[in-house]
């Protein structure tokens, strides 16, 4: 009897140990499997990651490139806005100045006339020389200047010729004469003088060398 369990005994032990061969030998085949599986996961999860880290870095480029453009923007309105502010500053007197021009006209042709009155009109030459000069002065404060034009080479941006003198007594396409004053304000043409210019004499321009 003890002969027999112990034969079954050492039967149990026998099966046990097959047993245990078996899952080793089964866990030894599912292993490999287990990690190719979880290093797939882990490839695929790693992949999903990048993915998302390029999308957030592309939308961090686009928000710093608008931010940038933004700026470039602010900027160049704020130049605008100071260049039309110094433009507005300089022309906003020029209603102004065409408004009094005309008085300058009449105090130039009332000096004329009373210089041709002779000695009689000399201390009201005088009187209108000095205002229409301090007139000048004061306007030149805000930017007016006269256009130089007697004898001067005729220039179509700042005169306007009136007619044309058959002349030897001064070089051709120079004013000889001025009708009426031209003013320019800070640099920009206010009005064109009007003039005369001279040209050669038919005989002499038609003449052969």
């Amino acid at each position: 009897m003890k002969h027999s369990e112990k034969k079954k005994d050492q039967n149990k032990e026998a099966s046990g140990k097959e047993g245990q061969e078996s899952l080793l030998d089964t866990f030894g085949e599912e292993l490999p499997l287990h990690l190719e599986e979880e290093k797939r996961e882990g490839e695929k999860e790693i992949e999903e990651l990048k993915k998302k880290l390029e999308e957030k870095e592309k939308e961090t480029k686009d928000h710093y490139d608008r931010l940038l453009r933004m700026a470039a923007d602010f900027e160049n309105y704020k130049k605008r806005a100071v260049k039309e502010k110094e433009e507005w500053t300089k022309f906003a007197n020029e209603d102004l100045m065409k408004a009094v021009l005309p008085f300058i006209d009449s105090l130039e042709k009332a000096v004329t006339h009373a210089e041709k009155a002779g000695n009689a009109a000399k201390d009201l030459i005088e009187g209108l020389k000095l205002t229409h000069q301090q007139l000048l002065q004061a306007l030149s404060k805000f930017g007016l200047l006269l256009v130089e034009s007697l004898g001067k080479p005729f220039d179509p941006s700042v005169h306007e010729a009136m007619m044309l003198v058959e002349t030897d007594q001064h070089e051709p396409n120079h004013v000889v004469e001025e009708f009426r004053k031209g003013f320019l304000l800070n640099d920009r043409l206010l009005r064109p003088a009007t003039v005369s210019v001279s040209r050669l004499p038919q005989k002499e321009a038609g003449a052969p060398e």
